[in-house]
């Protein structure tokens, strides 16, 4: 028999069907590593992997002080088109639930059941409005950025 080997490898059972165990550090693709957990892997001084900031590699490499490219007109249609279906289709739930309470208004003969049922239905109605101005509005205001970005740019003027 030959002398100990510098590398002691572990027993054969413990390995089988790992293809990992196999390959030395070196032979890890940096990919593999960074992609494991969500965060950049960085090469240190050792020429080993060690782990970065993970806010800034779920940020990615446009965050790098590079712009991230504008939104095109059509995205910005599509997002203004989406929010006002959304509030079309709010509009629709508040008035059934307006209509819903008109025919069955609360009627409790304990006071206290009485105010919790009307502080209910209050916040109830109140929601399905609130829902449908806020898709309403942000719809509006997405559709006159889509106006203003089908407008040719002006050219800045330092002031």
């Amino acid at each position: 028999m030959s002398a100990a080997s510098p590398d002691p490898q572990p027993p054969k059972a413990a390995l089988d069907g790992d293809p990992i165990a196999d390959q030395t550090p070196s032979d890890y693709p940096r990919a593999e590593i960074a992609a494991a957990d969500g965060v950049a892997a960085v090469e240190s001084s050792t020429g080993l992997p060690s782990i970065a900031d993970p806010l800034a590699a779920a940020a990615g490499p446009a965050s790098a002080g590079s712009v991230s490219p504008r939104k095109g007109p059509i995205s910005i249609l599509s997002g203004a088109l989406t929010s006002g279906v959304l509030a079309w289709l709010c509009l629709g739930l508040s008035q059934k639930v307006l209509g819903y309470y008109a025919l069955h208004p609360p009627h409790y003969e304990a006071q206290v059941a009485q105010s919790i049922a009307t502080a209910l239905k209050t916040m109830i109605v109140g929601m399905t409005f609130l829902a449908t101005f806020s898709f309403a509005f942000v719809g509006l205001g997405l559709f006159l950025v889509f106006l203003r970005s089908l407008l040719p740019a002006r050219p800045e003027t330092p002031a």
